[in-house]
């Protein structure tokens, strides 16, 4: 759901066929598959809008999908200073926005400051910053980054910042009205945002990596139409009459909803492995609540979650139980952590250890709680009605258990403003990760502020400790060692039921498209795509 301002999911550009055919039209499911309530650069939070940053912005440099080294894009050169606290940035001649306005050093400085500035709605991006204390101007087109702190990330978030246009985001109260507005510099610009119904991406006539030859092969198409179908069944069926070139797949999906018709004909599915991390399904629990304070309580949820069921019912064990807050081939993820096994016995004794039994016999579990009877019972709120027979499998078995559960759908404007502000018992999520863990966003309890990412109010004196010292350890092993107690520490305290990890990616796409490959180790490379002649 988060986005993190496009930062380090920009992938780039040396794979590419650099005979690829130029020009045509691709349609696609837009990531997420709701309609992004704001696709503002810095306010925006779900991965849909993330998405439409990745083709309408560009980063002073970017990743190459196969190594996932460093690249120059806006920057054409870099430098790190020795002892490892400047950074500086030589960007490129003529790049321009696609007002046609110059993109100079004095964007990249605003768009810091920006961040950093609480006039803006930007706290979830502040903590991947905050280890860097300014931005200095040399020239027109060098710019320099300072380091107050040591982190290990410092670089790569300098690196992969956004640039945004000064003249215009700059204005703050016209900016904040920018919802369905985007001026950037990357190689795509905004041609319209029709609500309910499409964004559509022009490609930008001057953008500038028409002429670097390192670029050549990459963004060949002319239009980008991301539509927002949530429905299955009607996502599925444009998929196999051709009118959506390219979705995501759902394991079940691929196993069992892609057969006959045009499937294998002129629409393809994808099973395929690579390095990409993929995130996580979880339910969290809203610890300010009291039915979740307790340690056992939650425990006990986890134990009542039948994840092997789900996995062998609904995706064909072709997914994995997580373990805790990351993938589970991550280096950062502790292998002593096992995925907690479905068993009622355990759950019920933990419950009555915590002072929960049904004194009244009408099958609901309650206890006394500040002199009053409490019923065991909570709203679970989701926006993915695709998740929905997950959630009615939970509940069932909480309802064996004496919990009750109701689960109810939220269009995902309300949805997200519910979380924002707290106002939720438990809720139903997914999350990505990214390559080099930091928890800190989600895990720290500088994290609880409203609008901040821990929004189920999780703190633990020992976890912030850990990642504050992760953070500030370069040593990439020693660092992992310190995420893997994170990891633990997190797993035990069970602030979350961990679902389930993929193992592939699954998706479709229309035989009009052509592909340098089904996927590179660190993208999928939609980027390299092209319409065939």
């Amino acid at each position: 759901m988060i986005s993190i301002f496009s930062v380090l999911l920009s992938l780039a550009f040396a794979a590419g066929n650099s005979e690829a055919p130029q020009g045509g039209q691709m349609v696609l499911n837009i990531q997420g598959r709701v309609e992004p309530p704001t696709i503002h650069p810095i306010s925006s939070l779900d991965v849909g809008a993330s998405q439409i940053h990745d083709y309408t912005l560009a980063t002073l440099l970017t990743k190459d999908p196969q190594t996932f080294e460093w690249k120059p894009y806006l920057a054409e050169k870099w430098e790190i200073s020795k002892d490892g606290k400047i950074f500086t940035f030589w960007l490129r001649n003529n790049l321009t926005f696609h007002d046609g306005k110059p993109l100079t050093a004095e964007d990249v400085k605003f768009t810091f400051d920006a961040i950093m500035d609480s006039k803006y709605d930007s706290s979830h991006l502040r903590p991947y910053y905050e280890g860097i204390s300014k931005v200095e101007i040399v020239d027109p087109l060098q710019v320099k980054f300072f380091t107050k702190e040591v982190y290990f990330l410092n670089f790569d978030f300098a690196a992969g910042l956004a640039t945004l246009l000064n003249h215009v985001y700059s204005d703050l109260e016209k900016s904040k009205k920018m919802t369905k507005e985007i001026v950037g510099s990357g190689p795509y610009r905004l041609d319209k945002f029709e609500k309910g119904q499409k964004i559509i991406l022009k490609k930008y006539s001057n953008w500038f990596g028409k002429t670097v030859p390192e670029l050549k092969g990459i963004y060949n198409l002319d239009t980008l139409v991301f539509r927002f179908i949530k429905d299955e069944k009607e996502y599925l069926k444009m998929l196999n009459s051709g009118e959506l070139d390219f979705d995501e797949l759902s394991p079940e999906q691929y196993m069992t909803k892609t057969e006959g018709g045009n499937w294998g004909k002129k629409v393809f599915k994808f099973k395929v492995e690579n390095k990409v991390p993929k995130g996580y399904r979880f339910i969290a629990w809203n610890l300010e609540n009291p039915l979740f304070k307790e340690k056992n309580v939650r425990l006990a949820l986890a134990y009542l979650m039948n994840r092997a069921e789900m996995i062998k019912k609904f995706r064909f064990d072709l997914s994995a139980p997580a373990t805790g807050p990351s993938d589970y081939f991550s280096d950062y993820a502790s292998p002593s952590v096992a995925p907690i096994v479905f068993d009622e016995a355990k759950a019920q004794e933990l419950l009555a250890k915590e002072g929960w039994k049904d004194s009244d016999k009408d099958g609901t579990l309650d206890k006394i709680v500040n002199g009053k009877k409490m019923d065991f019972r909570f709203v679970l709120i989701q926006s993915n009605k695709e998740y929905e027979k997950y959630l009615m499998v939970y509940k069932a078995d909480l309802k064996k258990a004496g919990i009750e559960m109701e689960v109810k759908y939220l269009e995902w404007p309300l949805f997200i403003k519910l979380v924002d502000d707290g106002k939720f018992d438990a809720l139903s999520l997914a999350r990505m990760t990214t390559v080099e863990f930091d928890p800190k966003p989600f895990w720290h309890s500088a994290g609880t502020k409203k609008g901040g990412s821990n929004f189920s109010h999780y703190r633990s004196p020992e976890v912030d400790r850990l990642i504050d010292q992760a953070r500030a350890e370069m040593d990439r092993k020693k660092r992992i060692q310190l995420l893997r107690k994170v990891y633990e520490k997190i797993a035990a305290d069970v602030p979350y039921v961990f679902m389930f990890n993929e193992k592939y990616s699954f998706y479709a796409l229309s035989n009009r498209i052509g592909q340098p490959a089904s996927t590179f180790d660190y993208s999928l490379g939609t980027e390299y795509w092209w319409v065939k002649p």
